[in-house]
């Protein structure tokens, strides 16, 4: 009777790493098709909102779901070394009389590098959708609130936001998307 604990155990994991197995290959399928996933997601997060419309609630939920693709979002707009640390870095380099490296877009080509890289915002933003369509399955998460305060409030959130990130984008000349952007050869016309 001892002897089957740790032979039920050893399944269990045997199990759950099959299960991550196929999981990590369907993700190694879906990685080059960009534009399917991310139709994919766009339906999930449609019928998401229907039943939340449908059943009138989880308007918590909902809000969260928003907050947290908003910070994905942003995260996903942003390159991986802020530019205006780096001036301060090489602002402090040329007071010590440091090397001074080329600042200048002219002088060196620097690629667009993400500091959330398009699969991984895909995946978060699929994964939070699905959790928050879970959550709405139990009522313990349908806290009553008045929900116009909640979208209100979101709006100008997302509005002051992106306002910022705007500003940020111009102020250090970055464009986060190859539109617009010179392409030389058979480039990828996505996200990257």
């Amino acid at each position: 009777m001892n002897s089957d604990a740790p032979e039920e155990g050893n399944a269990f994991w045997a199990q759950k790493s099959a299960l991550e197995q196929r999981y990590q290959a369907i993700l190694d399928k879906a990685t080059p098709h960009t534009k399917e996933r991310w139709a994919f997601t766009g339906v999930v997060l449609l019928i998401y909102f229907i039943r939340v419309f449908i059943a009138q609630g989880w308007y918590i939920v909902t809000y969260a779901l928003g907050i947290y693709l908003l910070n994905l979002f942003l995260a996903f707009l942003q390159p991986k070394i802020d530019p205006s640390l780096e001036m301060d870095m090489e602002a402090d380099s040329v007071e010590e009389g440091g090397p001074v490296l080329p600042t200048r877009s002219d002088d060196e080509f620097r690629p667009f590098v993400r500091r959330l890289p398009e699969f991984k915002f895909w995946h978060s933003a699929t994964r939070s959708i699905v959790i928050a369509f879970f959550c709405t399955l139990f009522r313990v998460f349908d806290i009553p609130v008045f929900w116009p305060i909640l979208l209100v409030y979101f709006c100008i959130l997302f509005t002051l936001t992106m306002k910022r990130q705007i500003k940020h984008m111009i102020k250090y000349r970055y464009i986060p998307f190859n539109i617009g952007k010179k392409s030389y050869g058979g480039g990828n016309k996505s996200f990257s």
